[in-house]
């Protein structure tokens, strides 16, 4: 049931396909697009669901739904999270897959698109029933997923755990495929710096958008909102380089102190207790609160479209940097523009975990591993490229920096498809 009313309330909400194609179509229209490019890239290539029937602890079989979306392979191997949520439905999907294959190709990385997820809540299911759903998805995808063919990873609801057992199951059926799977536990040939990667590209980010603004980051406030592994990491490292977190904020609730919040005794504080909920570090605030407060940097770090044409005029903060996918709506950059909020954002912001993966794959292929240090100096001189050639197309086109990726992406995206030729 409360799987049921959490995708009720989620149809309420704006539509993240349309909005991943209205961006599409303004990039392309800005730069002339062929409509055959864009054409191809505003649908994806395939889109698989499955129903898959699990035996619950009670005894019962509860028959779960599932999808899995390759956008594109133009780049090569499909590669995306699988999400579990109350809330996925398919337009969900398409719309992350879309912004995979945007993300991997803005980036550099020989990879297409593509993503997965499950309509559950992973909350309200014990450990065993999440193993015999997530077995089940991966047989009924084993002909989908490959390491030469599409590559998933964890996103909201999922972790290392699901992805070994992702991995187990593959390869009972093909045999050892280390590379069929990211974000794999260490021992199970994951990779270094693989968990903090998400909200460590977020960081570098913000530093650099920083640096663009000539802003000191000893005198900038910062307000992140999610609270999980991007925002949590997000916010430590942001810490670290001088920026004051006054806000922060879970699906529970917000908390705000103007001082500054401890960020550390934040996540010690989740990891004790589940959630955010009681934190005594900050005076409570609801979400809404949080993206309306008076500050320097604001992260989205948890859901799409929380922020809309509904709530934008309320924003005060003069960067954005998305570490969601899909948090701001296509119907509220506009507002933001006006604003003159600078948004740097997801398929650029959140891009350091897919490096990170690639790294991982690449390392599975070769077996040969990386320290934690080599990951974080091979990914930044790319972070740095993407962040300079989007700030570059922004000022050249006098667009806002969301358009600029978008160019840089699927002008490199046509080049591909080109070269493919017609067949």
């Amino acid at each position: 049931m409360a799987e049921a009313k959490a995708n009720l309330k989620q149809a309420e909400k704006h539509s993240a396909y349309e909005s991943f194609l209205a961006r599409l179509n303004e990039a392309a229209d800005m730069t002339s697009l062929d409509q055959r490019f864009r054409d191809i890239l505003s649908v994806p290539e395939r889109v698989v669901t499955v129903n898959l029937p699990v035996k619950l602890d009670d005894g019962t079989t509860r028959v779960f739904e599932g999808y899995r979306v390759v956008h594109s392979s133009v780049m090569g191997p499909a590669k995306g999270g699988i999400r579990y949520a109350p809330f996925v439905d398919l337009d969900e999907v398409k719309a992350l897959a879309g912004w995979m294959t945007l993300k991997c190709a803005l980036v550099g990385l020989p990879y297409g698109g593509a993503k997965g997820g499950i309509t559950l809540n992973p909350k309200i299911r014990s450990v065993d029933e999440l193993e015999r759903i997530t077995r089940a998805y991966t047989r009924a995808l084993k002909d989908v997923f490959g390491e030469d063919s599409d590559i998933p990873a964890p996103d909201m609801g999922t972790s290392q755990r699901e992805m070994a057992w992702i991995f187990h199951e593959y390869s009972r059926i093909y045999g050892y495929t280390p590379g069929v799977v990211t974000g794999k536990p260490l021992h199970l040939g994951g990779s270094k710096g693989r968990i903090p990667a998400t909200g460590w590209g977020v960081m570098r980010n913000t530093m650099m958008a920083l640096a663009e603004m000539k802003m000191d980051p000893h005198n900038t406030t910062c307000a992140v909102q999610g609270f999980g592994n991007v925002g949590s990491w997000a916010a430590k490292l942001l810490q670290d380089e001088g920026l004051k977190i006054i806000a922060i904020s879970d699906h529970t609730g917000g908390y705000h102190r103007q001082e500054g919040i401890d960020v550390r005794e934040a996540v010690k504080y989740t990891k004790k207790n589940g959630s955010l909920e009681g934190f005594s570090g900050g005076k409570r605030i609801s979400n809404g609160e949080l993206l309306a407060l008076d500050v320097d940097v604001l992260v989205p770090a948890a859901i799409e479209n929380v922020i809309t044409e509904s709530n934008a005029e309320f924003l005060q903060a003069r960067i954005i940097v998305e570490g969601a996918n899909g948090p701001i709506s296509a119907n509220a950059d506009s507002i933001l523009d006006e604003k003159g909020i600078l948004i740097i954002p997801d398929i650029l912001a959140n891009s350091g975990g897919v490096i990170v993966s690639y790294f991982e794959w690449v390392q599975n292929r070769r077996g040969h591993y990386y320290s934690e240090e080599e990951i974080q100096a091979k990914t930044a001189p790319i972070l740095s490229d993407a962040f300079h050639r989007v700030w570059n197309t922004h000022v050249e086109y006098k667009c806002s920096m969301r358009i600029a990726a978008y160019i840089e992406a699927i002008q490199r995206l046509a080049t591909g498809i080109d070269l493919e030729g017609n067949f």
